[in-house]
């Protein structure tokens, strides 16, 4: 999935020359928690957090703090055209809770860490009746397409399959199918010698 499917066009912005106090207004007012500060070609120029600007409103109050002293000047961004597991990789990577879209300079949109779970939860049908099979097996490609057939054959719809981390020479894959009765799939994939964790209709 591409960030521009996710992003959000037209954010709200501001411009440098906007005071501490107006910057944490427009968030408030917009419930937003990250707000990129912009030239008037919309060029990027620098992003500032909701916690960065309460933490600087008081010394601007009675010292000469501005919001260009607040702002990050570099900020991490994004491509439209990058995928949404760059973004993801990104945020984790760097510990932030959102970044600047940006196309040749200029700002096109911002994706938070609430996009990312949106899309993960869609993407993983969390949200949407389904049912659940976990399974312990080899980490081979035979095994994996032995298991998929078997829970097709016996009236499950795959939407998706996660899996662990690999460890050792076993992976626990976890298969979300369309509603079903997952009794009769448990025991066929017994039947064959694969072990189920868990089955839920």
């Amino acid at each position: 999935m591409k960030i521009n499917v996710l992003m959000t066009p037209d954010p709200i912005t501001i411009t440098e020359k906007a005071s501490i106090s107006e910057a944490i207004e427009l968030m408030k007012i917009n419930s937003i928690r990250h707000l990129p500060v912009v030239s008037k070609m919309n060029l990027l120029k620098g992003f500032v957090t909701l916690a960065d600007l309460k933490q600087g409103l008081i010394p601007s109050m009675v010292g000469d703090v501005s919001l260009i002293d607040l702002m990050i000047k570099n900020p991490i961004t994004v491509d439209p055209d990058d995928d949404i597991e760059t973004a993801a990789q990104l945020i984790y990577k760097h510990k932030i809770g959102g970044m600047p879209v940006v196309k040749k300079g200029k700002l096109v949109s911002v994706i938070t860490v609430t996009d990312i779970l949106r899309a993960f939860i869609e993407m993983m049908g969390i949200l949407t009746a389904s049912s659940r099979i976990d399974v312990v097996m080899k980490d081979e490609p035979s095994y994996f397409k032995e298991a998929s057939q078997i829970i097709n054959d016996n009236g499950g719809d795959i939407i998706n399959v996660g899996m662990t981390a690999q460890q050792a020479s076993q992976r626990i894959y976890y298969f979300r199918l369309s509603e079903c009765n997952t009794d009769i799939i448990k025991n066929a994939l017994e039947e064959k010698g694969f072990e189920v964790l868990a089955a839920t209709d």
